[in-house]
């Protein structure tokens, strides 16, 4: 074992002994990270290369300050992202999200679909649509400066058609037209702030994670603002906390002009995201 993984176990275990959750991911994530290699080249490092700077990030990581904060990067699904403070974090979770969107516009009978991201951030969802239903038309809105920052370094130089409001009110030139609404908003209630975890609560802006008594306010107002975008028979697709399974669907309720209103599973079995098509007229 070279210098450099034995260090990386010592990190590990720092790391575990704080509470991290993928420690040894993360002291590896680190270690390439520092060093300038992937992920599977750290034993290539010689011993006379190793960095000290490595241990100034794992004590970063160590009080909790997110991997991507550290890093200024994200993966998600195909796409390497600028992060930093301003912008939340996109998930693992959230790609299970983006595949249903993908499944659902590609099986949809329409050369150029119009795609619509509320509550952007990063811009994840949006440039992964992007890219991965090539003839889509997508469209993304943010309200925070401090995340379109982060946002429009993301999409410089894509075809995702980026502004800056309120999702509630967003895009009423399109109204009507759209195949598809996609969101992952602010959903922990505010009652569960303690409970949340640190990378989050102290790293991620309020903005992005909090939204009423039950988590729901803004998933309510999203339903009117889909209903008005969406065409007859587009679909909306809204991201969910895994406690509120089986609520968010009652949001789009047939009353209130929807059908086919359900939930679905992330890739650990737990509700996720909830879907609706518009009722035909």
């Amino acid at each position: 074992m070279n210098l450099l993984l034995a260090e990386v176990a010592q990190a590990t275990q720092r790391l575990a002994d704080a509470g991290v959750p993928s420690p040894r991911t993360d002291a590896e994530e680190l270690a390439a990270f520092v060093h300038g290699v992937k992920r599977g080249e750290l034993h290539t490092v010689k011993d006379t290369d190793f960095d000290a700077r490595y241990w100034e990030v794992i004590a970063r990581r160590e009080a909790r300050e997110p991997l991507q904060h550290i890093t200024g990067r994200a993966y998600f699904r195909y796409l390497e992202l600028q992060v930093g403070p301003g912008v939340f974090v996109p998930r693992p979770e959230t790609e299970s999200v983006v595949g249903w969107a993908i499944d659902a516009v590609r099986a949809m009978d329409v050369v150029e679909p119009c795609i619509v991201d509320l509550c952007t951030g990063s811009g994840a969802i949006a440039l992964a649509l992007a890219q991965e239903v090539p003839r889509s038309r997508v469209y993304a809105v943010e309200l925070s400066e401090d995340a379109l920052r982060w946002t429009r370094k993301n999409m410089e130089g894509s075809r995702v058609e980026l502004r800056q409001g309120d999702a509630l009110t967003a895009f009423p030139d399109l109204d009507g037209q759209v195949d598809l609404v996609v969101s992952n908003p602010p959903y922990i209630p505010l009652t569960e702030w303690e409970y949340v975890a640190p990378e989050a609560r102290d790293y991620d802006p309020e903005l992005a994670l909090f939204s009423g008594e039950d988590g729901l306010e803004l998933i309510r107002g999203l339903e009117r603002t889909a209903h008005r975008l969406l065409r007859p028979g587009g679909v909306v697709v809204v991201e969910h906390a895994d406690t509120q399974g089986g609520q968010v669907p009652w949001i789009f309720a047939e009353d209130r002009g929807w059908t086919d209103a359900a939930d679905h599973p992330d890739l650990n079995n737990r509700p996720r995201f909830a879907t609706a098509r518009k009722a035909l007229p």
